[in-house]
């Protein structure tokens, strides 16, 4: 196989790290094969790609899909970021629960979130580039959040400057808390 699987203690919250073959010209990796995300049950059909780039102290999100959720598979490609998921499936055993995980171009670990939860990111190197993808299309009528402090998320903000060094955007600035 080549991809391996992390539990994060939430269920279907997956922390995923692709074989990496390497050497003295550089690696290749299989960054989504169906076959091997399917045997370690990811198996929804992704049907768009997205990446941003982001600046250091950037934190986006906390972001969900009210009626047309998404379930994502997130990467970053180049820098270091703090991804977070929070549980809002009701009737949930870990509703409110969240999960981070540092996800960088080293460590190129991937993050499966599934649908009903929200889902944000705090960049600590000095710039990101953030892939992912979802298995639904966007729509920005149906886009809901939360804001980032009020769940209790351990966000490393030391590696960042501390909290005055943290850029939202106005809509991020806005959301009601959890």
């Amino acid at each position: 196989m080549a991809i391996s699987r992390e539990e994060t203690g939430i269920d279907g919250l997956l922390v995923l790290t692709p074989k990496v073959f390497e050497d003295p010209r550089g690696y290749f990796m299989e960054t989504y094969s169906k076959r091997d995300f399917e045997e370690v049950g990811v198996t929804c059909e992704f049907v768009q790609d997205n990446q941003s780039k982001s600046s250091k102290g950037v934190l986006r999100g906390l972001h969900f899909q009210k009626t047309y959720q998404q379930a994502k598979l997130v990467r970053v490609v180049r820098g270091e970021v703090y991804d977070v998921a929070v549980d809002l499936r009701e009737g949930s055993e870990t509703y409110g629960k969240y999960f981070g995980v540092i996800l960088s171009a080293e460590n190129k670990k991937q993050f499966f979130i599934p649908r009903g939860f929200a889902h944000g990111f705090l960049v600590l190197s000095d710039e990101a580039e953030f892939v992912y993808k979802c298995d639904d299309f966007y729509h920005p009528d149906d886009e809901g959040g939360i804001l980032w402090n009020s769940v209790g998320i351990d966000w490393p903000l030391d590696k960042i400057g501390g909290e005055e060094k943290l850029i939202l955007s106005e809509k991020d600035q806005k959301w009601p808390t959890f």
